[in-house]
């Protein structure tokens, strides 16, 4: 799943030419871009998608936010670290073609290195 997440503003630097956050997600810290929120301030909330904060919200709507996703339990998935990332998903069934597409491909020989061929 990828959610966008809501977390409070606890630093602003700068990072080059990319203002970087340090923002708090119930409890989580991460950096986070704030580039495409240029009015953001420390103390204030902001919803963060795959590490860009996109919008600012304010703190009841936020902390609301925080209250349902723990309650459906999705915060553990959205806010672990890379290696729980990768963790989780090497031990989720596979797939190789995740979106239905393979319909249509046919496999190569057992034992060649030939790549599948689509009808």
């Amino acid at each position: 799943m990828c959610l966008a997440i809501p977390g409070r503003v606890e630093e602003i630097t700068i990072d080059g030419l990319i203002r970087i956050g340090r923002m708090n997600f119930g409890g989580v810290v991460k950096r986070v871009c704030l580039d495409y929120v240029p009015e953001i301030a420390v103390g204030d909330y902001a919803i963060v998608h795959v590490g860009f904060a996109i919008s600012r919200i304010d703190e009841a709507t936020a902390q609301e936010t925080l209250a349902t996703f723990r309650a459906m339990g999705v915060l553990d998935d959205e806010l672990g670290s890379e290696e729980e990332a990768f963790a989780r998903a090497a031990m989720a069934p596979q797939m190789m073609c995740p979106d239905g597409g393979c319909a249509d491909v046919e496999e190569a020989a057992p034992g060649t290195h030939e790549s599948p061929v689509r009808r």
